[in-house]
């Protein structure tokens, strides 16, 4: 049965403007609000200096932060971070402690220091930053880390091993993580087997301005190789064919990297061709790894068998841990869940788990599918009975109701789906504590006002440290409100109590139900989909403009609504939770019967377009947990398994019976049976 109910917001449309009218009690935010007509006047000037900062305008902002203060306006802090920010580049140390003094403890005095702190780097302050980094909470920004390892080596402590992984794993070429590798290679610190390495990491991450300052390191006569390796790899490659220096076989390497996420059989052929004698067996080994890794993201049969050459090519003491990326062992270890042949997809599947990261290894995914592996690959009888029992153990160190991989794990142990109990509802000692926590009022305040990307930052930096009766608390706060986006997230932070109701809530249930039995489709799996697209947040529009609960494209809202016959008087009618709920089950079904029928396939082409699964689903049939593992796009990949899992949720929650996410996968899944009818080319 569903659980709780909570208040359901009212939306209101007018014209082309959208507003969220509260049809619930208001919640009072701090005990400095002021009454509803001060406030509604007050916020005016919010939304001004808002704009004020888009547009940089400093006095108008100096303006707004005179005002906001003077009201007390709970959302001050922020127009007075705004205006500071607007300023950054001039200000000095005291006008910044001043503003961490104004506003301790809250989101915008940490955020503040994380833009204070670049900015010190940026003037060289490294005095100042050292002072001000230990206070630094959210200590998330990875140039930032990188400036304060620079102040720590600068003092003479070893910052070797951390620094190297926050160099490595650095994305973007930037200023502070750049004059820290350059710190440390003077220094003899960072060899140039790391700078090396690092350029081959930015090079898969196609990252080549990262690579080009990693590379110019080691001088100017290799910077300028290194342009013509990574912009024109094709030329570069057949340029250099012989051996060459160590520079030269490992530009060449980097060059043969960039050709093969443009043209993989081409990288392929010059490996095949030179590989054993333009390079060396440990890069060579490198080279196919990356070719297996580009044909495998596009579903390539040779995908396996390039990965297979790779690891034949490692020399005796890489032969377990070849430094491959974790991203290049996934797609190898996907690429071997797509083979046919089971002697020949589990060992290749175990040797790329067992090579993963223990960070990596420790993924749910990849539990099950080593678990998997080492199950398929143990001998018959009591020899192998050890090993059967290694992969039951790793299966029920993830199996529960909740997630795609551990609710698979559970199916393969013979656990039914059977949700966890009703979490305790906060008693009104921790109703009245989240009422009261000033961030969770300013983010409410914050997105009843429009500004989510500000009101969703506040709430999670608020939500740091508290246990899961607070996140629950907070959730159903959240709930109250109708704000299921900030409900759902914060929900599922509880580690140890889940509570189901604000986790996978069931707003607009007879709408949804409704929409669902009428276009032919279970009304779990439009729940399913639905929290995945929006988070049942009516008024919800991507940046691609994609719009309303079921996010509609423009195009494909008219395209169904001629077929259907529905009316879209205004542009914003498509924010109508019925309207919108009717035209996206209309194309859902209409997807899915295109797809035979399959929900996998189906979620899949709901986010990508249903060309692109046409294409997923060519070839050798695969087990179908496999293939989901297998599409291409990480987004995508990450809908379909979250979309189904759900889904199976949603089933034992409205039906009250334990669901099933292998029912909804099906047993395999591979090209369009031939007596199928032919595709849907008019599905947009």
């Amino acid at each position: 049965m569903p659980g709780p109910t909570f208040p359901i917001a009212r939306v209101t449309l007018s014209g082309i403007g959208l507003a969220l009218g509260l049809a619930v009690a208001p919640i009072p935010l701090t005990a400095q609000v002021p009454t509803a007509p001060a406030v509604a006047a007050a916020d005016a000037t919010i939304l001004d200096a808002r704009e004020a900062a888009r547009r940089r305008d400093r006095s108008r902002l100096a303006a707004a932060r005179a005002t906001a203060q003077a009201a007390r306006h709970p959302l001050a802090p922020w127009v007075d971070y705004w205006d500071l920010t607007s300023r950054l580049s001039e200000v000095q140390v005291e006008e910044v402690e001043s503003f961490y003094t104004r506003w301790p403890g809250s989101y915008v005095e940490d955020r503040l220091r994380n833009d204070w702190l670049l900015e010190l780097g940026k003037r060289r302050d490294f005095g100042n930053l050292a002072r001000d980094y230990p206070r630094f909470r959210m200590n998330d920004d990875r140039e930032v880390s990188c400036w304060w390892l620079l102040t720590e080596h600068l003092a003479g402590r070893d910052v070797l091993e951390p620094a190297r992984a926050a160099w490595w794993a650095q994305r973007e070429a930037d200023d502070g993580c750049n004059m820290l590798a350059t710190a440390l290679f003077d220094a003899k610190r960072f060899t140039v087997d790391d700078v090396w390495r690092k350029a081959r990491f930015a090079v898969e991450a196609n990252r080549p301005g990262a690579a080009r300052q990693a590379i110019g390191l080691l001088g100017i006569a290799q910077a300028k190789d290194a342009a013509e390796a990574l912009d024109q790899p094709a030329r570069f490659v057949h340029r250099t064919a012989e051996s060459g220096s160590r520079a030269r076989q490992e530009l060449r390497l980097l060059a043969l990297m960039r050709l093969a996420a443009s043209d993989v059989d081409a990288a392929a052929s010059e490996l095949d061709a030179r590989g054993r004698s333009a390079l060396p067996a440990a890069m060579a080994a490198w080279g196919w790894a990356a070719v297996g890794r580009q044909a495998a993201m596009k579903l390539s049969p040779d995908a396996a068998s390039h990965y297979h050459r790779a690891w034949s090519l490692l020399p005796t003491g890489e032969a377990h841990q070849p430094g491959w990326s974790d991203d290049t062992l996934a797609w190898g270890a996907r690429a071997a869940l797509r083979v046919t042949r089971p002697s020949d997809r589990w060992p290749l599947v175990l040797r790329h788990t067992q090579a993963m990261s223990a960070l990596q290894q420790a993924d749910p995914t990849w539990v099950y599918w080593r678990a998997r592996a080492l199950r398929a690959l143990a001998k018959d009888g009591p020899a192998g009975d050890d090993q059967r029992a290694e992969a039951r153990r790793a299966l029920e160190s993830i199996a529960g109701p909740l997630g795609f991989y551990n609710q698979l794990a559970a199916e393969d142990l013979g656990q039914p789906l059977v949700l966890p109990p009703p979490a305790a509802t906060p008693n009104p000692t921790e109703r009245d504590a989240a009422r009261q926590t000033p961030g969770l009022s300013r983010a409410l305040h914050l997105a009843n006002l429009g500004l989510r990307d500000e009101a969703r930052r506040e709430w999670n930096f608020t939500l740091r440290g508290m246990s899961d009766r607070e996140l629950i608390s907070a959730a159903r706060l959240a709930c109250e409100v109708s704000d299921w986006q900030l409900c759902i997230n914060t929900s599922e932070r509880s580690k140890l109590e889940v509570d189901v109701a604000t986790r996978y809530p069931t707003p607009f249930a007879a709408e949804i139900n409704q929409a669902a039995r009428a276009a032919g489709l279970e009304p779990a799996y439009v729940f399913g989909l639905i929290r995945q697209e929006t988070r049942f947040m009516p008024l919800l529009r991507s940046h691609v403009g994609a719009s309303g609960l079921m996010q509609l494209m423009p195009a494909t809202a008219r395209w169904v609504a001629k077929r259907a016959g529905v009316d879209l008087p205004r542009p914003d009618s498509v924010y109508d939770p019925v309207t919108n709920l009717r035209l996206g089950t209309t194309y859902l079904k209409l997807v899915q019967d295109d797809l035979g029928g399959s929900q996998a396939l189906a979620a899949a082409a709901y986010n990508a377009g249903p060309g692109r699964p046409r294409r997923w689903r060519e070839g050798a049939p695969v087990e179908a947990a496999a293939w989901a593992e297998n599409v291409p796009f990480n987004e995508t990949r990450d809908y379909v398994k979250k979309v189904l899992s759900n889904t199976a949720v949603y089933s034992a929650l409205l039906g009250g019976q334990p669901g099933s996410l292998k029912a909804r996968l099906g047993t395999t899944i591979g090209p369009r049976d031939v007596g199928a009818p032919p595709s849907n080319t008019e599905l947009p």
